[in-house]
């Protein structure tokens, strides 16, 4: 083998190396999820200690949607970024952009379909039973 040829060798490998370690890291770099709800407050309701308000962020990555799901008990958002539709069972889709509001009342079947390039965030009040789960799924839902 020639000199040159030698000495490529180790550069070669190293780059090989390099090549294949990046493209491990970006095989196995976490992939955001396609919706995320986090609660950022609950309150206490006057003269109801039956009774809470919850204010939740919702957060809908492109392609992704909120499963079709209820509250116990009533529901008020906004649509802070991006565009999405509201998937209300028995209705037609309602297409929102952000500044639009929307309301669902107890035991609603809904959820949220992302329907823009971007990330979508929605804001929801919910006055609901204290304790019980928020959120309740209906996989068998459909809008």
């Amino acid at each position: 083998m020639s000199p040159c040829r030698k000495a490529l060798v180790p550069v070669v490998a190293l780059v090989a190396l390099a090549v294949s370690t990046g493209q491990a890291q970006q095989a196995s770099a976490p992939t955001p999820p396609l919706y995320a709800s986090k609660p950022i407050m609950t309150s206490a309701v006057t003269g109801d200690e039956r009774k809470e308000m919850v204010l939740l962020s919702v957060a809908i990555q492109p392609t992704g949607a909120v499963p079709m799901h209820t509250h116990p008990g009533d529901c008020v958002g906004t649509v802070v970024e991006g565009s999405v539709e509201l998937l209300v069972e028995g209705r037609a889709p309602r297409r929102l952009a952000a500044g639009e509001a929307y309301g669902n009342l107890r035991g609603t079947v809904h959820g949220f379909r992302n329907v823009g390039d971007t990330p979508a965030r929605l804001l929801n009040s919910l006055l609901v039973d204290k304790g019980a789960p928020r959120v309740q799924l209906v996989p068998q839902a459909t809008p």
